[in-house]
């Protein structure tokens, strides 16, 4: 009895004073019964997977897109691929908004059966569809038109990403300036180990072991010569400031966002997507891979550390740490106890959402995107993954697997924000919420022996490099879609937008213009509307795949979280683009950077649930055709991959 009051009393927050090993000993629970019992039953007996049954690997090998490749590589390929900055902004927002709790339970919970459903049968679909992806597929059973308009939604999610990430970049790198060296030295040496490996011809080991040594040396670096472009208050003695004063920082002070979050932090935006710019269009061996090898090893090191941190601050005790945030108060760490409201209310700011994020139904459901279930998952699961999947039953562990892995990041990102919540003046900004996250990371790794500062520069560096990382990702797919949308060019203009210099630019231009608000409050539940709603179109792929496959295969494993995802993701969008922008735009009452970018918002949202609602129609229209009897498009691919000739007319 004393255990359990000491566990429920209350925090200075009115929330439960639990020790946060609780919050990881309940995931480990539903994420291994998940794993052990559900992704079993997927495996076996509704997709049925065979390891007699040749992979699009093996099929198709031709060494360069299609590779078989072995389980522990493919999986920690997928990984990172994955796990991006999202899992950790979404569950930073959500505790601040709603508390710990309903974060805590949708992550806890949502994952294993939907979000883990979600990435397992997006793999599967696309492997038994030559490893097409999601829009292939979707067009091989309702048309051309239907692969068309999901091309169009997942190129504008794109543009939504880059602003999201934007965002947050530029908000850590604002409170850590540390951070800031860190991560340009990061890119410097990911950049050099391309030279090594690709024009130098080095060996990967000794190559992998010297920059992965030069990027935990970065830290060291960062803390000695932190980096501002514009002063900015609290920032740790000795920030080597580019731009003190003079034209420079005129300019700075004019930029989108600098009037409500600061020059400094506006300048960071700036210069992020200029970096978007130029990773997109660089040879992938000059960045992207050697970048996502050193960001695979960033991910492991500091999960592992933050999880383990939590056990060995348990078990031998933990001594209270005080962390540095530039533009915020100094983060006092006293216990490993969550020190914020379980529930912190069901609206956050107005129900209308105009001075906060709005209602916790259906809010918190977009609000925590990646970490439970992420549409963007599906545009790795299919036409990528898919394509070195060495044999069928591996898709268990990296479809499924994966993505409870995912679902760990994000508990320590709810982990990290509870603790350093206590000293934090007006935490329930969202904004602030993003800036506890390395804070709390660095109490997490302090019990080995590590200053907090240092944990959490090598925290906010893991940040950064995921968000980075997912930044120039998400504009090079952009500049993909773009040149499929087009084809071959017939025109001028179309010649001008297959060049990939003038692509990459429309998609950073399109990302900076819906950024411009500097209200996080509607960018990110916009993004974790868009990148839910294409959730919900994988899981209608699936379940058309199902349905077209066997009449006797069951659909509620997909058919559920499909339909609560669209109501929720549907509602969400409609709100913010018909509600709560609207009147923001009416209540700042003149025309400037912020209102061009909330009504861009708006018009972004209305075209996605447009588009979606459209998909929605064709996809059931299909299932409810096949199950009734009545003949559905032609030549519809089945289990196997191979086409299955079907009656009927094709309109």
């Amino acid at each position: 009895m004393v255990g359990f009051k000491v566990l429920l009393g209350m925090n200075t927050h009115g929330g439960l004073n639990m020790q946060v090993i609780w919050m990881v000993v309940f995931v480990l629970v539903t994420f291994t019964v998940g794993y052990v019992g559900y992704s079993k039953y997927l495996a076996n007996q509704l997709v049925e997977l065979d390891d007699d049954r040749e992979t699009p690997a093996h099929k198709y090998e031709d060494g360069q897109e299609y590779v078989p490749s072995k389980k522990p590589v493919l999986l920690g390929h997928h990984f990172s691929s994955i796990a991006g900055g999202a899992p950790i902004a979404g569950p930073l927002t959500a505790v601040a908004a709603f508390g710990w709790l309903p974060a805590l339970l949708w992550v806890a919970i949502g994952n294993p059966i939907f979000g883990a459903v979600h990435d397992f049968m997006a793999l599967a679909s696309s492997t038994r569809h030559e490893g097409k992806s999601i829009g292939y597929i979707i067009g091989e059973y309702v048309g051309e038109r239907g692969k068309k308009m999901l091309l169009w939604f997942a190129f504008l999610l794109v543009i939504l990403v880059i602003a999201a990430f934007v965002f947050l970049i530029a908000a850590v790198f604002n409170a850590y300036p540390a951070a800031a060296t860190s991560s340009i030295l990061y890119l410097a040496l990911a950049i050099l180990f391309g030279l090594y490996l690709y024009q130098l011809q080095g060996p990967f080991l000794p190559g992998a072991a010297l920059f992965t040594a030069g990027i935990f040396a970065g830290v060291w670096v960062g803390m000695t010569y932190p980096l501002a472009l514009a002063p900015v208050d609290g920032a740790p003695a000795g920030t080597i400031v580019l731009f003190e004063s003079g034209p420079m920082l005129d300019l700075l002070e004019t930029l989108p966002l600098a009037e409500a979050l600061g020059p400094n932090f506006a300048g960071w935006a700036l210069l992020t997507v200029v970096y978007a710019f130029f990773a997109a269009t660089l040879p992938v061996w000059v960045l992207l891979q050697p970048r996502d090898f050193l960001t695979s090893t960033i991910l492991y090191t500091g999960i592992g550390a933050m999880l383990l941190g939590v056990i060995v601050g348990t078990v031998l005790g933990f001594t209270a740490v005080e962390v540095e945030v530039a533009g915020h108060d100094d983060v006092l760490i006293e216990s490993l106890t969550a020190d914020w409201a379980a529930f912190a209310g069901f609206v956050h700011g107005d129900i209308l959402g105009i001075d906060g994020v709005g209602p916790l139904l259906p809010f918190l459901f977009l609000t925590i995107a990646c970490g439970t279930i992420s549409g963007f998952h599906s545009l790795v699961s299919s036409g990528t993954t898919a394509k070195q999947l060495d044999k069928e039953t591996d898709a268990r562990t990296i479809g499924y697997g994966a993505m409870l892995g995912e679902g760990l990041l994000a508990l320590t990102a709810i982990i990290a924000v509870t603790l350093a919540a206590a000293t934090v003046t007006a935490f329930a900004d969202l904004s602030n919420a993003i800036a506890m996250f390395p804070a709390g990371g660095g109490a997490l790794v302090s019990v080995f022996g590590i200053s907090a500062s240092a944990g959490a520069t090598f925290i906010a560096l893991l940040f950064a490099s995921f968000l980075l990382t997912s930044t120039d990702t998400a504009t090079r797919l952009g500049r993909y879609m773009i040149e499929e949308l087009i084809g071959t060019p017939e025109g001028s203009f179309q010649e001008t937008m297959s060049n990939r210099y003038a692509n990459a630019g429309v998609c950073v231009l399109g990302g900076y213009i819906l950024v411009a608000s500097g209200t996080w409050e509607s960018i990110w539940p916009l993004f974790g509307g868009a990148n839910q709603l294409l959730a919900v179109l994988a899981l209608l792929v699936a379940t058309v795949w199902l349905a077209n496959w066997d009449d006797n295969k069951q659909l509620l494993t997909t058919g559920i979280p499909l339909v609560f995802m669209s109501v929720v993701t549907i509602v969400g969008l409609t709100w913010i683009s018909v509600l709560s922008n609207p009147n923001r735009i009416l209540q700042i009452g003149e025309v400037n950077w912020e209102t061009v970018a909330l009504a861009s918002q708006s018009i972004v949202g209305i075209i996605l649930v447009g588009l979606a609602l459209s998909l929605l129609y064709m996809g059931l229209t299909n299932v409810r055709e096949v199950r009734a009897g009545v003949s559905p498009e032609p030549d519809a691919v089945a289990d196997g991959g191979e086409p299955v000739e079907r009656g009927g007319d094709d309109d």
